[in-house]
């Protein structure tokens, strides 16, 4: 999304939760310019005028001399493009400060698509040990099998990343914070280390840092500001927001668009127009509204759970408990600059063992479910409800207890990613949960 002038509009003038509402005031990606809002486009092909049109539009996709954010493309079929989800792509990579954006069907298409065209046979990776499962089971199961190896390393120290880059190394991949833990990683001291070694390397050996947004969403972080060559999201949470379309992007410098662009069409991981519609027209214009609250409800909830006898710690970035509450602030802002730790928190319930303490959380979780009004037992995130999850009896429920710990899992660990009901509301479903158990 550029600053383009429309009718004296100079939209770089307004603030972003502003821009969230109104997008572009023009875009060539179609005339909308008599709609309040957007149309939603159903159609998978589009009627061209003739034959040389038709071969045009071929020899423009995914052109690098044709890739530009102004110009009037040729829509020909809707797995190469179409308006709605180009409309989103231009305002997803101008609210994440990138180049560009390529949206998805899923958020593990746009993973996928990323570190594919990132890497080749022979080359590695190096991710932080804790991640979306299926982030993990892609790199561990699946990457091998085009003999792209990766290397799994708690990248909170940055000489475990030093040690672990081999001449072979392609790609940095984290999530900050991390799923399910919220752990949070230096994004800028991590470039900084990538910086040094891409200094002796050329530039087909150069090493790129990927960054996983989902749990932060742009309201709270923006990690290409803070060094980041790419980032992913899942749009099926906090910016889709409303649990009822699924999407995912990939937000990064224009070079590199041609030949994302290339891997969505042949692997067929496209976002369908009426997924795209709501994210542009709900989920991105209510983003702030919703973001902010969330983050007040996760803080002062993330305060009461740290006056519970039965809670052993929480994790929550606003928290100056918190062991990475000074990376926090310095890299999870809001667009005005201010704190904004997230909607996440993660705590592990007392015991006085691994299986006691795994027990504990599996109560917790069916009394709330049979229970407590606010608190519904989901997986997800960035929904209007709140969701609870206990990874040890849910995704993680086939891992022994002893290999969940060596994982850096709490047994006892339960996830709360906030909605928008009222917190002292949730509160008092909380309490009444902690007491049953």
């Amino acid at each position: 999304m550029s600053a383009e002038k429309k009718g004296g509009v100079d939209e770089s003038r307004y603030r972003m939760e502003t821009q969230l509402i109104y997008g572009r005031d023009f875009t060539p990606k179609w005339n909308y310019q008599h709609h309040v809002i957007p149309p939603l486009s159903s159609s998978v092909i589009y009627r061209l005028d003739s034959v040389e049109r038709g071969a045009e539009g071929f020899v423009e996709f995914a052109n690098p001399e044709y890739l530009s954010e102004d110009r009037d493309p040729i829509y020909i079929y809707d797995r190469l493009g179409e308006p709605n989800k180009d409309m989103l792509e231009e305002n997803l990579a101008h609210v994440e400060r990138g180049e560009t954006a390529v949206t998805f069907s899923a958020g593990m298409g746009a993973i996928s698509s990323v570190l594919g065209v990132l890497t080749k046979a022979g080359e590695e990776i190096v991710a932080n040990g804790t991640l979306y499962g299926c982030t993990y089971s892609l790199l561990k199961n699946w990457f091998p099998r085009w003999n792209v190896k990766t290397t799994f390393v708690d990248l909170k120290n940055v000489e475990n990343l030093k040690n672990a880059v081999t001449d072979k190394t392609r790609v940095v991949y984290f999530e900050s914070p991390s799923n399910p833990t919220l752990e949070v990683i230096d994004v800028a001291e991590t470039r900084k280390a990538i910086d040094e070694i891409n200094e002796t390397r050329g530039e087909e050996e150069k090493i790129h840092i990927v960054v996983d947004n989902t749990f932060a969403t742009p309201y709270c972080q923006r990690p290409l500001e803070h060094g980041a060559h790419f980032v992913v999201h899942s749009l099926t949470k906090g910016i889709g927001g409303f649990g009822a379309d699924m999407g995912g992007v990939v937000v990064g410098p224009r070079k590199w668009k041609d030949r994302i662009l290339l891997f969505r069409k042949d692997l067929g991981a496209v976002m369908s127009p009426k997924a795209a519609w709501p994210v542009l027209t709900y989920g991105l214009s209510t983003l702030h509204l919703r973001l902010s609250r969330m983050v007040k409800s996760a803080w002062k909830l993330a305060e009461f759970l740290e006056t519970r006898d039965e809670i052993e710690y929480v994790n929550y970035p606003g928290l100056k408990s918190y062991h990475r509450h000074d990376i926090a602030k310095k890299q999870m802002l809001d667009f005005e600059g201010e704190f904004a730790p997230g909607a996440l928190l993660f705590f592990g319930l007392k015991g006085e063992t691994n299986e006691e303490k795994k027990e504990r959380g599996r109560r917790f979780m069916n009394y709330a479910a049979e229970n407590a009004y606010t608190l519904t037992l989901a997986v997800s995130l960035g929904h209007t409800r709140t969701l609870i999850e206990h990874p040890a009896s849910m995704t993680h429920s086939m891992i022994p207890t002893e290999e969940l710990v060596e994982a850096g899992v709490d047994p006892g660990g339960v996830r709360i990613a906030l909605g928008l009901e009222n917190v002292d509301d949730l509160i008092q479903d909380v309490e009444r949960c902690l007491e049953a158990v």
